[in-house]
């Protein structure tokens, strides 16, 4: 039963030891004789585990037994432990929001070394909450219905997973890519480690099911441009560039490659990372889903100059799926979940001044890890022979690791995968090859299931592991051979510097977030870390959600991983969205913003400030007026609105003035009294 607002106030007030976290440093029986003296406060005890069941059964008992009306609890962070208080107190018969938290961990016993300080600074925590609980208001959590459609952004491999997950659940998912096939950095590679198995015949099933799937609308060489509404309740706009091909009429047969004015490829091949030549109608690569032909307007003579032959149109005969006057197109589709899975960047070393000693670019025998996985591929541009650009197979082969990765001038982050990728390449070079490989690297890293089974099985194939920082990469003109290069690099276990002649230099590149990052965690208002990785609501508790309710990040756009990483994440974001979904309805916190219409003066100053666009304009009434669905309490405009019209639940003007006098009153310690007993 709620109190009534007349009902005289009866605090009841717990601190907790948190075992030795916050009891090694404040003096947590003073604190509850403390808070025993204040004001309307009728019950004052001290929990070693408040969150503990039989804490939150004090505080249940104690309301029935000593009507209490409000409840104040000293522990840690309300972000782990604000909703189990406040169920507690539910539970106890009063609204849950006449709870007050104290947070004496983070903000006090974590931060400080003296105890007496710690236990002055806690009391005057205590003292604030206990001014101003007894303006709390009976809120009531507000539910909102859950749209069950899910936008996954990203056709990588935690796109591709997450949008099965719940396309196999019976939702229905529209999966999103920019460019013309899903697949992602995966589809590129060819093999996995630790266990060699071929990246496509993992990979090609799975992008066959999204593609078939009748839950699963996909859209490639598409992008997200718009996103409004809130959680259940997503507008989203997505622009679908022209292909020039009506999907629905290709059947992928390739006919109109095949009659291409250029009757030889001609323009490089990005899939193959320019290595190869493509024509301008084509089809990324042969297991591309959709499997479909798109046309490239920047090399296509008819979209350039409209004075083409168009044998493309004639072999393409009575399917007419060719439309060179296609144009984009702007889908809007309503969803209640967004997965945010755009992936990542591999480090371009030649862009860089610190690596441009390693030769990238300049010396053909130099290559990146992600060329060489093209190389080796079977279906690369070399059929998966090794074959250096000048026409030889290497003999001597120097792998670099951490380009890009652990150094303070480009980043300072491990990539987590270059040490196994390197060993993987070790092997697939020296398997084609029977070169001698020379691995170079900072320090080996290889956790996980199997990884360092998979360090063993390669160093005894004789692989060299040198531990040292490469310093120059330079042409050997020592015997006349400029075709060969010399490694210099120190070895720190022998202590001496090495000048070693090889073949082809591979570097170990590692992963970088997206250059439009921040661009696109705008779009879904999303938070960025300052590399540019998106930000989770809490490493541990929440690594999937973001602080946008309903939107979720899953794999490499989050932060470096391996596949089987990548998966594991697509699956809990799945997970998420799906037991959201399945709710039916999200509740919201009440700790909204309002405005007193009466005292509004139409100025629009707000309009433009709230982050969420939480707030419109009646243009009858001239008033602002906020939507409480899309509101998340912020206090942006509570704080910039110039007539003071605008409240906030929970930190409403008297309630933060209580806080305060409580904070700022002297506090004497008080003298030495029996223990209150828990």
């Amino acid at each position: 039963m709620l109190p009534k607002r007349q009902d005289p106030i009866r605090i009841g007030f717990y601190v907790c030891h948190c075992g030795v976290n916050i009891a090694s440093m404040i003096d947590v029986e003073a604190v509850a004789r403390y808070a025993q003296k204040l004001p309307n406060v009728v019950v004052s005890r001290h929990y070693k585990y408040m969150c503990s069941d039989p804490g939150q059964e004090l505080i249940q008992e104690d309301i029935a037994e000593h009507r209490l009306n409000r409840i104040v609890v000293a522990a840690c962070s309300p972000l782990l432990h604000e909703h189990t208080f406040r169920s507690a107190t539910k539970k106890g018969g009063l609204n849950p929001f006449f709870f007050q938290m104290v947070n004496i961990r983070e903000h006090n016993s974590w931060v400080h070394t003296s105890r007496a300080d710690a236990t002055r600074k806690a009391m005057a925590q205590v003292r604030a909450a206990i001014n101003r609980v007894p303006l709390h208001k009976p809120l009531e959590v507000k539910k909102v219905p859950i749209n069950p459609n899910v936008l996954i952004v990203g056709g990588g491999i935690a796109g591709i997973h997450a949008a099965l997950v719940l396309a196999n659940a019976g939702k229905q998912v529209y999966l999103v890519e920019r460019e013309a096939t899903i697949g992602g950095h995966m589809a590129k590679f060819d093999k996995t480690f630790p266990t060699l198995d071929c990246a496509m015949c993992v990979l090609s099933p799975k992008m066959a099911a999204v593609g078939n799937h009748p839950n699963i609308t996909l859209w490639t060489y598409s992008e997200v441009t718009k996103v409004d509404g809130y959680v259940g309740n997503y507008k989203v706009a997505v622009r679908r560039k022209p292909r020039y091909i009506i999907e629905d009429l290709c059947t992928g047969c390739q006919e109109c490659v095949a009659s291409c004015v250029y009757r030889e490829p001609k323009f490089p091949d990005e899939f193959n990372l320019k290595f190869s030549k493509r024509k301008p109608v084509f089809l990324p690569f042969p297991q591309a889903v959709p499997p479909i032909v798109m046309i490239d307007p920047e090399t296509c003579i008819e979209t350039k100059t409209g004075k083409c032959k168009k044998t493309c149109v004639e072999a393409c005969g009575d399917r007419k799926a060719i439309d060179f006057k296609q144009t984009a197109e702007i889908k809007e589709i309503q969803v209640g979940t967004i997965i945010v899975a755009t992936g990542f960047k591999t480090f371009e070393p030649s862009q860089s001044p610190y690596y441009s000693f390693y030769g990238h670019g300049i010396y053909p025998q130099v290559y990146t890890s992600l060329e060489i996985e093209r190389l080796v591929n079977a279906s690369g541009p070399t059929g998966g022979e090794i074959i250096l650009r000048n026409g030889k197979i290497p003999k001597k082969v120097a792998i670099i690791h951490c380009i890009g990765s652990r150094d303070v001038n480009t980043n300072h982050w491990c990539s987590r995968v270059c040490c196994l990728y390197s060993l993987k390449l070790a092997h697939l070079i020296h398997e084609r090859t029977e070169a001698q490989i020379i691995n170079f690297y900072i320090d080996m890293r290889t956790p996980g299931k199997m990884m360092e089974e998979f360090y063993d099985r390669i160093s005894e194939e004789g692989v060299m592991m040198i531990r040292g920082k490469v310093a120059d990469v330079y042409p050997d003109t020592s015997n006349g051979d400029s075709e060969r290069l010399i490694v210099q690099a120190e070895d720190t276990l022998m202590s001496r510097v090495l000048k070693i002649p090889v073949d082809m230099v591979v570097l170990s590149v590692g992963m970088e977030p997206n250059p439009d990052s921040d661009e696109v965690r705008r779009k879904f208002n999303m938070s960025c870390s300052s590399e540019g990785w998106f930000l989770e609501r809490h490493p541990k508790l929440a690594p999937v959600s973001t602080f946008t309710d309903g939107i979720f990040v899953a794999g490499c756009c989050q932060g470096p991983k391996d596949i089987p990483d990548s998966v594991a994440q697509a699956g809990a974001a799945a997970a998420e969205a799906f037991s959201l979904i399945d709710k039916g309805t999200m509740e919201q916190e009440p700790n909204t913003a309002f405005i007193l219409e009466d005292e509004c003066s139409g100025c629009k100053s707000c309009l433009p400030l709230c982050p969420y666009t939480a707030i419109l304009f009646d243009p009858v009434k001239e008033k602002a007026f906020i939507n409480e669905a899309l509101c998340k309490g912020c206090g942006t405009c509570v704080g910039s609105c110039p007539s003071g019209s605008i409240k906030q639940n929970l930190f409403e003007d008297e309630e933060i003035f209580c806080e305060i006098d409580g904070l700022l009153a002297s506090v004497e310690m008080p003298a030495e009294e029996p223990a209150i007993k828990a």
